[in-house]
């Protein structure tokens, strides 16, 4: 309990990252209101700098593991620096997007069990599926 105790001072940067609005992929796509929605909804906190920490990311050692995740997943893909892609990558993480999500690994099933907002329906996938090829479509 003691150490329980301890760790709790060890806290995770939580810090707001500045970024120009317009290269977010869904400013520099024009992308719908409902796509907008869909991606707030399921993919932000963790594929951009708009985390928003729930009170577990409090608690130690729950919080270390979560900004990791949130890490992680940034390295990933970061929807809020895509225009500093070039042409290519962005083509590669388009059909990374649309593979995850026709196979239902994004948003993530961990995730998910607790934010159940973000778990996309077949509707929503097909959507957001559509969204990412007409992506493609415009290289």
């Amino acid at each position: 309990m003691v150490l329980f105790s301890i760790i709790q001072f060890i806290r995770i940067d939580k810090s707001t990252r500045t970024y120009i609005k317009s290269d977010d992929l869904l400013i520099a796509s024009n992308a719908s209101p409902e796509v907008v929605s869909i991606m707030h909804q399921a993919c932000y906190d963790c594929h951009s700098y708009d985390t928003k920490y729930p009170w577990y990311s409090n608690v130690a050692p729950i919080s270390w593991w979560t900004k990791n995740h949130v890490n992680e997943a940034r390295e990933e893909i970061n929807f809020n620096d895509w225009t500093h892609f070039s042409k290519k990558r962005q083509d590669k993480k388009l059909q990374a997007c649309i593979e995850e999500v026709e196979a239902g690994e994004m948003p993530m099933q961990s995730y998910t069990w607790i934010h159940r907002e973000a778990k996309l329906s077949t509707a929503q996938k097909n959507i957001l599926i559509a969204y990412f090829n007409s992506l493609l479509s415009q290289k």
